[in-house]
């Protein structure tokens, strides 16, 4: 599960990175970049919230 959610959470990132990158080029609108970006925020922080600071079931 740890796993499906760093996956969701890169994903997040990417939607964060990739907009502007885009919208430099003149790929996308600045509506449509904007909007790619908060869903990117969203999904980063609603699936990391899960996955980060949790401590390992391996014990030193």
């Amino acid at each position: 599960m740890k796993r499906i959610l760093q996956m969701i959470s890169l994903a997040g990132l990417l939607l964060t990175i990739v907009p502007p990158i885009l919208f430099f080029h003149g790929n996308v609108s600045h509506t449509t970049q904007n909007m790619l970006m908060l869903i990117g925020a969203f999904t980063w922080f609603i699936s990391a919230f899960f996955w980060l600071g949790k401590k390992s079931k391996v014990e030193n």
